[in-house]
């Protein structure tokens, strides 16, 4: 039916068919089309299709930009214009100009359509006001006017006092200097300008012109009386630029291309006359004139060989010469179908000793027709490919049986629509074997907390399980260049491990492997060596007579009871064993005799793992996730935070789970989280010396979504009234809120009142 009308007409009532060529349509109406269905027991329910108008399915172009008018004498004037912003979906074939005299009816300026977007309108009067306008024109039709030009009067130009036009004399009392100007740059005798001035004439010569020097040139002469300045436009002819692409390919069939493109933005100051149309094979050098005639940006080129990929050329002509070529991409002459590209790499999963499942994704290309299916292939690493199912697949995945355990196959997938069958992409190698694997090593081991007989020994997660959860950890440590040996006796739970039993003076390395069911992962790279001691040692040689008496202080005040202080007839000597970072600062020795004193200082640096991160907070609970935050340790141990820990613990559980040790941000976000579950959260920062304390929360979070009010309760009715009471019925409301709900509220309100009273609270 038309839009406009609201009664429908049959098309057809008798096809089997999805499509259908509708005829016997009114040029410019809009009409509505649906479709019903139709089986034994009846007619469906329609389809209705958007609505559309019967016309060419390409429309005039849209208008040009307002137009520009310059160089106007009195009977002449030049008119410029805009490319519109669209072409209808069909090349532009050339422009209509118009023009009134002030209020005036619009006469049409050129008789044959006008190639270029601009126009020398001659034959204007004297003192007469005029406007323009252009139509832009397709093989459709003409567009809408584009908005009028600004009004002009045709008068002769208006030369201001000073140079004569010649300018060949300046007059002036004393004589005027002279400056030539572009662009707002002064012009001075330079490369290819020179400039030759006298007491009553200045010339300027430009040498080698070149397109970008048309413009306007100024001239000011000057003196103590005052300035005047005279304008003179400058055209350099030359050949066309590049016509504007990109080159459009309309058409493509084994035999012919058709090709389009835009007039050059700069026509070289002359009309276009003429394009050159080329052609070459992309493996050759050799280029083949298509035509030298043509003054269209359309065109048709026969005689091309099937298979062969082209690139075609084309160059603009005006009076002076050729110009520079536009050159298209690469276009392969065949039908617009293709089979379609490779299927996305397939992925293979499920495995066991016999079977495994392959799937893959689309194609980024169907060819431009529908996929009808895959053909899935397999071959053993050095064998032949064998396909795997009989039938095309129509799903992207499909389970592929009696596959030989221990063996390593590669599949791969085509995909196939009307025009044949795709590339393949193949898979990476497969070994048909149990679904699980030993796990990855952890990661390298950091050694802290260091004395003359222990350390402590953490490490990170491996990158890996192996597809089944780590079971523990073996320790293993060697003196320098010696064997390997192993540290504990039962699996390790947790990521770090106190070792004891070090020889003071010894050098150390640990490494670390982890255990599934499978069995153990290859072990971790080595621990940086460290050396079994941890002790200060200050010394200092004195000499006075008397003997001078020796003071040891730390910032001024006594030094740590645990210091060990040793006097000699030659010296003193301050140590302190077991250090930790607090035992850093400046000590000072001060020697005193009756002869006088003197103190020397010096500052000590004890490196120690970081304070405890501070302020943990949990915001943003849901029912899989939770959002932590901290600030960094008030104490960095002296060094750099190199990444902070954060664990978990579901409260029903006595073991931790590290969620995060490689971020130096401080915040995380846990996920995976079980709904309901109760869980507490800690946090420790390390640094090169180690990891510090943790800071833990205070109480357990609950993984649940937030909570909301429940939604209203569902058909409310009563279902037995006399004169002293009513019962009422209702059902749940879809929505609890997050929360069960306890109770409902009944108000009533008597007839002719406006509030609602409450009755009472029912519980559940």
């Amino acid at each position: 039916r038309q839009s406009k009308k609201e009664t429908w007409g049959v098309v057809s009532s008798g096809t089997s068919h999805t499509k259908i060529k509708i005829p016997r349509l009114q040029k410019g109406c809009e009409y509505i089309f649906r479709v019903r269905a139709e089986n034994k027991i009846g007619i469906g329910a329609p389809l209705d299709s958007e609505p559309t108008i019967a016309k060419h399915m390409f429309d005039p172009p849209s208008p040009p930009g307002k137009p520009t008018v310059y160089d106007i004498t009195e009977n002449a004037a030049t008119v410029s214009w805009t490319l519109p912003k669209s072409d209808g979906g069909t090349p532009i074939t050339g422009y209509i100009l118009e023009r009134r005299e002030a209020s005036g009816k619009w006469v049409r300026v050129n008789k044959t359509p006008i190639l270029d977007m601009k126009y020398r309108v001659t034959g204007l009067f004297e003192g007469n006001t005029y406007e323009f306008r252009v139509f832009a024109e397709n093989m459709v039709g003409l567009s809408k006017p584009s908005p009028s030009s600004d009004p002009i009067k045709a008068s002769r130009p208006i030369t201001p006092p000073g140079p004569p036009p010649d300018n060949t004399k300046a007059q002036g009392v004393p004589p005027p200097t002279a400056k030539w100007a572009t662009d707002d740059v002064e012009i001075k005798t330079d490369g290819r300008y020179k400039i030759e001035t006298d007491n009553y004439s200045t010339v300027l010569t430009i040498k080698d012109c070149v397109r970008k020097d048309t413009g306007e040139y100024l001239l000011t002469v000057s003196n103590a009386a005052g300035s005047k300045t005279v304008a003179l436009h400058l055209t350099v002819l030359d050949v066309p630029g590049p016509p504007t692409g990109p080159i459009n390919i309309l058409e493509v069939t084994p035999e012919h291309m058709v090709i389009s493109w835009r007039p050059p933005k700069d026509d070289g100051g002359s009309p276009i006359i003429n394009y050159i149309v080329e052609k070459r094979q992309s493996k050759k050098e050799t280029w083949g004139v298509v035509s030298s005639g043509t003054s269209h940006t359309k065109i048709k080129i026969p005689r091309l060989q099937k298979g062969c990929e082209y690139i075609f050329r084309v160059r603009a002509e005006n009076k002076i010469g050729i110009g520079a070529p536009l050159d298209s991409e690469p276009t392969i002459a065949k039908h617009m179908f293709d089979p379609p590209s490779p299927p996305g790499k397939p992925t293979v999963y499920d495995i066991t000793e016999n079977a495994a499942t392959v799937s893959w994704t689309l194609p980024k290309s169907d060819g431009g027709t529908p996929i009808t299916g895959y053909i899935l292939e397999r071959r053993e690493a050095s064998g032949k490919w064998v396909r795997v199912n009989k039938t095309p697949i129509l799903d992207m995945k499909y389970r592929i049986p009696r596959l030989q355990k221990g063996c390593e196959y590669i599949f791969r997938v085509r995909a196939e629509n009307k025009i044949g069958i795709g590339a393949p992409l193949d898979s990476e190698p497969t070994i048909a074997k149990h679904m699980f694997d030993p796990p990855s090593p952890p990661g390298k081991p950091t050694v802290y907390d260091i004395t003359e007989n222990a350390a402590t020994v953490s490490w990170t997660l491996p990158k890996s399980d192996g597809g089944t959860p780590i079971t523990g950890y073996i320790l293993e440590r060697r003196e320098a260049s010696g064997k390997w040996v192993r540290v504990n006796k039962t699996p390790i739970l947790d990521m770090k491990y106190r070792v004891t039993g070090l020889f003071e003076g010894n050098t150390y390395e640990f490494r670390v492997f982890a255990e599934n069911m499978v069995g153990l992962s290859k072990p971790s790279p080595s621990s940086d060596p460290i050396k079994a001691s941890h002790t200060l040692r200050l010394s200092a040689v004195i000499k006075g007579v008397p003997f001078p008496k020796v003071i040891w202080k730390k910032e001024d005040h006594e030094v740590s009871p645990k210091a060990d202080i040793e006097v000699t007839g030659v010296g003193s000597k301050l140590e302190i064993r077991n250090t930790v970072h607090e035992d850093g600062g400046i000590y000072s020795l001060t020697v005193e005799n009756p002869a006088g004193s003197k103190t020397v200082s010096v500052k000590v640096v004890v490196l120690d793992k970081p304070g405890p991160p501070r302020n943990l907070q949990i915001s943003d609970i849901r029912s899989d996730s939770c959002y932590l935050t901290w600030k960094e340790p008030e104490d960095d141990g002296g060094s750099v935070i190199t990444n902070y820990v954060v664990e978990r613990k579901d409260v029903a559980s006595a073991q931790w789970l590290a969620i995060s040790s490689s971020s130096k941000k401080r915040s995380h976000m846990a996920k995976y989280l079980i709904e309901g579950t109760q869980y507490l959260f800690r946090v420790a920062a390390e640094n090169q010396f180690g990891r510090g304390p943790y800071v833990e929360t205070l109480k357990p979070i609950k993984a649940i979504d937030p909570l909301h009010p429940p939604g209203p309760p569902k058909n409310l009715h009563h279902v037995d009234v006399d004169k002293t009471e009513v019962s009422l019925v209702w059902n749940r409301p879809d929505r609890d809120g997050g929360a069960e709900i306890t109770g409902y509220l009944v108000e009533y309100q008597e007839d002719g009142a406006d509030e609602w009273t409450k009755f009472q609270t029912v519980p559940m």
